[in-house]
């Protein structure tokens, strides 16, 4: 499907104070739907989704990330990895490839008590409080195991908005049926700020969360934040009762109950190749080739 001319409208007025240079990525989670998956023992091995290799360069997942991130603008990236990050620090600390990036590392660690990471919210704190300064700053987020398109990265960091997310129609994703209907909807509002976010929509009964345009939108985690605004609420974050962790989207809807109209929407129409299970590494390899011509 064609990407739409969403573009225009967000990135006209462009209030600088509110731009962002800084890009966090989440790459300390403990990929365990992808380990379940996994029967090649060299891919069992890899620490992170991040990187394991794909396309014709066979090169980590991470960079095309990193790469299109450089596109976009961003110039300090602060990687979120586990306590055993020696394979992410030794690959990226003396990297000629991002030669305009400042790259930094947050350590994820685990409490006692736990034996994989506390979630996405978690991640974003550590990071805050490992980095204070950013908790006086814009920055944006995103998964590591999601290859974002440098537009959809330069649309969030360049928003006059200081809090923004990239809100996907779930049309243009081109993932099956039956996955594309397990995910979250964003529930905006006529201005397009976020509302609500709601969790495995029955799907006989979607028709009351359809946008204004006729569109379903779904949130693929890329979001900018204002530190000081989302640092007590990431603090404070409660943990989901499902998954046992403390999430990103929980803290950023109870922030916007104390702050409404805090969180603008950006439309996008375009896949976001996703790096879940090993039947994912094929549809990526693929979409390297067709996409990085080196």
């Amino acid at each position: 499907m064609p990407k739409q001319p969403i573009r225009l409208g967000f990135l006209k007025a462009l209030n600088l104070r509110t731009m962002t240079e800084t890009l966090i990525i989440l790459a300390a989670g403990a990929s365990s739907r992808m380990k379940q998956s996994l029967s090649d023992a060299s891919l069992g091995n890899i620490k992170s989704k991040a990187l394991i290799s794909l396309g014709k360069d066979n090169q980590p997942l991470l960079d095309y990330l990193l790469l299109n991130a450089q596109k976009a603008g961003y110039s300090t990236i602060y990687l979120v990895v586990g306590e055993a990050a020696e394979a992410f620090k030794k690959y990226y600390e003396n990297n000629s490839y991002f030669s305009e990036l400042t790259i930094r590392f947050a350590t994820q660690h685990i409490p006692n008590e736990r034996s994989k990471p506390f979630g996405t919210a978690d991640a974003v704190l550590q990071t805050l409080e490992q980095f204070p300064e950013l908790q006086r700053q814009t920055f944006s987020v995103c998964n590591a195991d999601n290859l974002y398109s440098s537009e959809a990265l330069e649309a969030v960091r360049r928003t006059d908005s200081p809090q923004a997310f990239i809100s996907y129609d779930r049309n243009g994703l081109q993932f099956s049926t039956e996955r594309i209907s397990a995910f979250a909807l964003v529930i905006l509002d006529p201005g397009s700020y976020l509302t609500h976010i709601v969790e495995k929509p029955n799907p006989s009964e979607l028709e009351p969360y359809r946008q204004l345009d006729g569109s379903f939108r779904v949130s693929m985690n890329l979001w900018k934040l204002d530190g000081a605004k989302i640092y007590p609420f990431l603090k404070n974050c409660p943990v989901h009762r499902e998954r046992n962790e403390k999430e990103l989207p929980t803290a950023i809807l109870n922030m916007i109950r104390d702050y409404p109209k805090s969180v603008l929407a950006i439309p996008f129409n375009e896949h976001v190749p996703d790096l879940t299970s090993i039947e994912d590494i094929a549809v990526l390899k693929k979409y390297i080739d067709d996409h990085f011509s080196s």
